[in-house]
């Protein structure tokens, strides 16, 4: 398993609805519940009708396919964050995962990970 850095600043954010949610954005991760509409995406491409955000967010990709039958993936990598006291959001899509720490946690949260993975 291999991590890859992501170029660009993310901002993850609760939107009113998804009317201006750029879908064609190069990263745009989305979810909907019956609280909530949540939006992941690089900070330039944060819609205006933002009800609440945080920006400062820094991305990797776990490379490759990941198949259904994984297990203990997402929580390998969340103890050995937390072994750094490194929080993390975690999207997963049908192809792989995403991780997204703070920016001032990206250099020590990429060693960690390169190191051990």
């Amino acid at each position: 398993m291999d991590i890859k850095s992501i170029d660009g600043d993310f901002t993850i954010c609760k939107v009113n609805d998804f009317s201006e949610v750029n879908f064609n954005a190069q990263y745009c991760f989305t979810a909907k519940t019956d609280e909530e509409n949540s939006v992941v995406c690089l900070t330039r491409d944060t819609p205006k009708n933002t009800a609440a955000r945080e920006d400062g967010w820094r991305g990797f990709r776990v490379e490759g396919v990941l198949d259904f039958s994984l297990i203990g993936i997402l929580a390998r990598i969340s103890s050995l964050l937390a072994e750094e006291k490194i929080g993390l959001f975690a999207v997963s899509t049908y192809n792989t995962d995403y991780i997204f720490v703070k920016k001032e946690n990206e250099e020590a949260a990429l060693r960690k990970l390169k190191n051990v993975l």
